[in-house]
Order: structure tokens, then C-alpha cells, then sequence
């Protein structure tokens, strides 16, 4: 590819007859009433700003729950280490499993807008309950009983969470961005800086929760640290209803699960039938409503079969635009373009994996080194806020000063392809782990030399020997982290943004059950014998 050429899209447009001056969106969004969707009165920032402040909340509340859980289970709910690390992976892993029925219900029934305002009052209840099992009597861990309810309570307050979580986070990305139109050049560009600023938000409220809310949980009380992202989501909540009226709405079509098992079925029953070499022949109505087709291409050609019309009642005046033994040409890429998009999901189950080894593992680690800087203790959870900074100060260098630095000598749009984009946050995260690696073999070393006997006890190993680390990993997220959001939604067929965008939390999810299956396999391996 030549420094000037864009990207192959894998999905084409095909814009609506409007003009560039027109004054509604050419995009085929409409607004609250269903009308199309005004131009300089809907969508863009004046819409994501409502849509971030939503998204703000819920992070607020995830990280509040998932930044000192370890500690919580462990000093609280008394729970071993291995187990305490092993239960967070479980709870955070169905946090971002959630998010594939979140998707499938915001593309198939209610829409993004509808999921979040649906989803979004559950995670509230979720909040009351761990403030009620943090400061009500009955939950005393004095006695067995109380134990055993608190307990429960905790649990279900955490699982209700995961549940709400899944509504909202697959939606909100993809409900911003769908607040510009793709087919206005300046509103493209300006997106792909949505996502950056999107995942900027992310990390200033993992930022507050990992100094404020986690010394408020050491000091003050638990309860006090969920009170504040429940009063959060209680005013910002409001305020997103409110903007209703500015918001862009695409267009929902078929269920796209439907559609997919409609192309794999169609496909199989006609294995038989040999595909004409002139693809121009296969099945794609002139009159459909869509406002969209996707262009023919050559991969995964087995699945073309279910768009031969191989009988004379396979005509556009008989056969439905969604059928089990006929499907349109459009159908049958949107099922390429998820093919295509596997292997890119399969390595980020692996940079997840390292990212669920920051709030588990990597506290445990520091709960066993030396957390004195001078007269200054720095709680374990707390450490990870250096993290938290590398991502704030590496998404405006990315945007202000990486992104113009590499247009020049690529001459693309955005600075980076998405490929390269993804290529780097791999390489930075599998530095972390050689790191993480490196400093654990190190403190078992200075343990061993300082003649501890119990490899687990606090050794004097400065806690601050994890900065490198999480400056790595800060950089690592901004890369692939980013540009993983960016590329499941721009990449996805159109009417399976949401779906999509919970394909990416889903690798958030595998990666979350790996690490608590690894943590098992090393737990037993090590402690034989």
C-alpha cells in the first residue's frame, strides 16, 4: 500500500442522493420523532457530551466496585488470595460477558438509546444493595450467620452490576459515535477523536476511583465510596434524558443474529450448487429500503451460495429480503466482515488477559513489597494510578503530537492505520508482562536473600519498582485499547454496531475467565508437595 492510499474499507457506503449542502444528515439517521435527523441541531459533540457523562458514571461505579476488591474480599469478606483474585476475574468477566445480550437487544429491539435508558437504573439498584450490605447491622461479620448474608448481599449487589453493566457499555460508544455522519468528511475525522477522548473519560474516572474512592475505603468506610458514584448517576442520569431531542438514531433492520444463521443455513442447503463466476448474478433486491449495500468481495466464498437464486420462485416479487434458503449478497458480507474481524478478537483475548492481571495479581504483588515513599504509604490499590496517568498523558500526546508526527510520512487521515495502530499496543503490553515477570522473579530473589522463610512475606523491595510498568501498560492501552473500540465499530456492519462493540468486551470477558483458570493451574502446580 502506497503512503497516500487509505485503508480498504470492509464496509461501503453507498450515500444517500442528498447533496453535501443538505441540512439533514446523509447518513440515514433520524432523530427523536423518527424525522431525518438535522444537521446543525442533532448530533456531534453537543449530543457526546450527555452520552460521555453517562458513560463517566457507570465507569465510576464499575472502578468503585473493581479497583480495591481484592482488599475487600480479603481483609472483609476474609476470602484467601487466590481465591479473592480468582472470584474478581469471574465477577469482571461476566461484567463484559454481559455486554453480548446487551448488544443483541440494543441492535434487535429497543436500540442504544432505549438499552441504555433501560439498563442504566439497574446499576443504581446495584449500588443501594453494597451500600446497604456496607452499613446496615444485619450484615455483621460477627457471627456466622452475619457473615454468610453479608456475603450473599455483596455478591448479589456485584451481579446485579454485571447485568447493568451490560446494557450500558456495549451502547454508549456506539451511541456516540453514531452522533456523526460518516458520510461528512469532517464529522469522520472528528469520530476518530471521539474515541480517544472516550477512552480518556474511561481513565479519569479510573483515576478518581484509584485515589479518592480507594482512600475512602481504607479510611473512612465502603458505604461512603459507593454513596458517590450512586449520587453521580442520579444527576447525570437526568441530564441525558433530558438531551433526547439532540441526539442521532439510526435505523434498526432485521435481528442481525437472525440474519447470520439465515446465510450459514441458506449456504448449507445449497453446498451443491456451483457459484457463477459472474457475481453480479447473486441476489441483491433494487428496491430494498436499506440505506446501505456492501460490495461483493471473494473471501469465505462458500458462504456466496446463499445468494445464488437457484429457482425460478427465487425473484425479488417472491422471496422476502430476510429468508432461510435465499439471502442478499449485503447479508452475506456482513457475515465476512465478522469472519474477518475474528482473528484481530482472538489476539485481544490476550491483551486483556494482561489487563486483568492489573486490579488482581499486581495488587497482590505490591501487598508484599515495601508501600513507604518517605513518610507517605501508598495503599496497593492506589498504585495502579500511575497507570491511570500514563493513559491521561499518552491520549492527548497520541492526538496532538503522534497522530501529525505520523500523517506526514504516511500521509493517512488518522496517523496510523488501524493495523499498526493494534500492532503496537500488542508489542507494549507483551513488554508489561515481561516485566511483571522479571520484577516477581526479583522479589522471590530479595526474599530469598533476605532469609524469609515464607515467599509471600513483605520484602524490602520499594513498591515504586511497578511504575515502569504501569507507564508501559498506560501506553499500551492508548494504543490497542483505543484503536480495539475504534476498529470493532468501524468495521462492523452497519446494523450490528452494538453487537459488535460487546464482541469487544467479550474479549474483555475470555480474558478475565483465562486469568482465573491460569490462576488456578499455577495455584495447583506450585503448592504440590
Amino acid at each position: 500500500m502506497e503512503a497516500g492510499d487509505e485503508e480498504r474499507p470492509l464496509l461501503h457506503l453507498h450515500p444517500s442522493p442528498q447533496g453535501a449542502t443538505s441540512e439533514y444528515t446523509r447518513d440515514g439517521s433520524v432523530d427523536i420523532n423518527k424525522q431525518p435527523a438535522l444537521k446543525h441541531s442533532t448530533g456531534k459533540w453537543r449530543a457526546c457530551f450527555l452520552i460521555l457523562g453517562v458513560e463517566f458514571c457507570e465507569c465510576m461505579a464499575f472502578f468503585t466496585i473493581s479497583k480495591n476488591l481484592v482488599t475487600y474480599l480479603t481483609a472483609v469478606l476474609h476470602e484467601s488470595k487466590v481465591t479473592a483474585a480468582r472470584n474478581m476475574s469471574a465477577w469482571v468477566g461476566a461484567c463484559f460477558f454481559t455486554p453480548l445480550f446487551g448488544g443483541f437487544i440494543a441492535d434487535t429491539y429497543w436500540g442504544r438509546y432505549w438499552t441504555i435508558v433501560g439498563f442504566f437504573p439497574l446499576y443504581v439498584v446495584a449500588m443501594v444493595v453494597l451500600i446497604a450490605s456496607a452499613s446496615l447491622p444485619i450484615f455483621s461479620t460477627s457471627s456466622d450467620h452475619g457473615g454468610s448474608v453479608h456475603r450473599a448481599f455483596v455478591y448479589l449487589g456485584m451481579y446485579i452490576a454485571a447485568i447493568a453493566s451490560g446494557g450500558v457499555k456495549p451502547c454508549t460508544s456506539s451511541f456516540g459515535a453514531d452522533q456523526f455522519d460518516t458520510n461528512d468528511h469532517a464529522e469522520l475525522v472528528t469520530k476518530g477523536s471521539f474515541f480517544s477522548w472516550y477512552f480518556f473519560l474511561i481513565n479519569t474516572s479510573n483515576l478518581l476511583s484509584g485515589t479518592v474512592i480507594v482512600w475512602l475505603q481504607d479510611n473512612v468506610g465502603w458505604a461512603v465510596s459507593y454513596v458517590i458514584p450512586t449520587v453521580l448517576m442520579l444527576i447525570c442520569f437526568p441530564a441525558f434524558l433530558a438531551g433526547s431531542r439532540v441526539y442521532r438514531f439510526r435505523k434498526m433492520g432485521v435481528s442481525p443474529l437472525t440474519s447470520i444463521l439465515q446465510v450459514v443455513v441458506a449456504a448449507v442447503r445449497k453446498w451443491h450448487i456451483k457459484l457463477p463466476d459472474d457475481s453480479s448474478l447473486l441476489y441483491e433486491p433494487s428496491g430494498t429500503d436499506a440505506s446501505y449495500k456492501i460490495e461483493h468481495t471473494n473471501e469465505f466464498r462458500f458462504f456466496d451460495k446463499a445468494a445464488i437464486v437457484s429457482a425460478p420462485s427465487d425473484n425479488e416479487s417472491t422471496v422476502p429480503l430476510c429468508s432461510w434458503r435465499l439471502c442478499t449478497v449485503t447479508q452475506v458480507e456482513e457475515l465476512k466482515m465478522l469472519l474477518r474481524m475474528s482473528p484481530i478478537w482472538a489476539s485481544f483475548v490476550i491483551v486483556y488477559a494482561v489487563d486483568a492481571q492489573m486490579p488482581s495479581t499486581l495488587v497482590e504483588q505490591r501487598m508484599f513489597m515495601d508501600n513507604r515513599v518517605g513518610s507517605f504509604t501508598i495503599p496497593p490499590a492506589s498504585m495502579s494510578v500511575v497507570g491511570v496517568i500514563s493513559c491521561l498523558v499518552w491520549v492527548p500526546i497520541y492526538e496532538m503530537a503522534l497522530v501529525p508526527l505520523a500523517r506526514r510520512f504516511t500521509g493517512k487521515e488518522k496517523g496510523f492505520s488501524q493495523a499498526q495502530r493494534l500492532g503496537i499496543g500488542l508489542a507494549l503490553s507483551m513488554l508489561t508482562m515481561v516485566y511483571a515477570a522479571l520484577l516477581e522473579t526479583r522479589r522471590l530473589a530479595v526474599a530469598e536473600a533476605s532469609g524469609m522463610r515464607d515467599p509471600d512475606a513483605p520484602v524490602p523491595m520499594s513498591i515504586l519498582w511497578q511504575v515502569p510498568l504501569h507507564v508501559v501498560h498506560g501506553a499500551a492501552q492508548v494504543f490497542a485499547g483505543v484503536g480495539a473500540t475504534e476498529f470493532f465499530y468501524d468495521q462492523s456492519p452497519e446494523t450490528m454496531k452494538s453487537l459488535c462493540a460487546a464482541l469487544g468486551q467479550l474479549a474483555l470477558a475470555f480474558a478475565s475467565y483465562m486469568n482465573s483458570l491460569l490462576l488456578s493451574i499455577v495455584a495447583v502446580a506450585t503448592t504440590r508437595r
